[in-house]
């Protein structure tokens, strides 16, 4: 059997004294993102989440931020899933394998909610290759992406959350969502590893029928096709 790198065994003994890693189990979620999710929403008001929402959570798999939307919307809301990785159910949820970027997957997030959605959340990032100068334009592209699906399936004044990490298109991105969002502030949770440069982006008053990428990148602009 090959034996583990000190990086990584370094890195699993962090993990496993992890605070938020301890509190997930403790508490019952299925990761420890959880917690960003739940001091975004403590940060940015109680509106955010609450009772009766329709919420759609991409790159939802392993489920965790999925469970807190679910805790906030109650029996009277509604939580879709959204996830190239397949992922166990979650009494109340409705989980979707596939791709946001594909028509078909909008398609079957409007009809699984039958109405506009309250709240678009994103914790996605790419798969790091290790190489900033190739992660970095991945994870804008999914921001960008992810902006341009908030404008598919959003209802006026409705909210997004999402992850990004701190580059050279940020500001660009930060642009993106203020010409689509009447408030937008940038949150780095206590839970998000001081390492990391992932932020958030919190959107409310959502009211541009579209989102205009120009001087990021395009090629969702006109919608979600590739």
């Amino acid at each position: 059997m090959p034996r583990r790198r000190p990086s990584s065994h370094a890195w699993l003994q962090e993990h496993r004294r992890d605070p938020y890693v301890l509190a997930a189990a403790r508490d019952g979620y299925r990761s420890r993102a959880a917690y960003k999710l739940l001091e975004i929403h403590t940060r940015c008001g109680p509106g955010l989440l609450r009772p009766g929402m329709a919420v759609v959570d991409l790159g939802a798999a392993p489920g965790g931020w999925t469970q807190v939307a679910l805790q906030h919307v109650g029996s009277h809301g509604g939580v879709v899933a959204v996830d190239l990785l397949a992922m166990a159910p979650l009494a109340g949820a409705t989980v979707i394998q596939g791709d946001f970027l594909q028509e078909e997957t909008v398609v079957t997030v409007r009809q699984t909610l039958g109405r506009k959605a309250d709240l678009l959340l994103s914790d996605m990032a790419p798969n790091m290759s290790g190489m900033k100068a190739v992660d970095q334009p991945r994870g804008e592209r999914l921001v960008e992406a992810a902006l341009a699906f908030a404008a598919a399936i959003l209802k006026p004044q409705g909210s997004a959350v999402l992850k990004l990490f701190d580059g050279p298109g940020f500001p660009d991105l930060l642009r993106a969502a203020r010409g689509a969002f009447a408030q937008v502030k940038v949150v780095k949770p206590k839970a998000s590893r001081g390492r990391s440069p992932e932020q958030y982006l919190v959107c409310q008053g959502f009211y541009a029928p579209c989102v205009n990428l120009e001087g990021v990148d395009a090629r969702h602009q006109a919608g979600i096709h590739l």
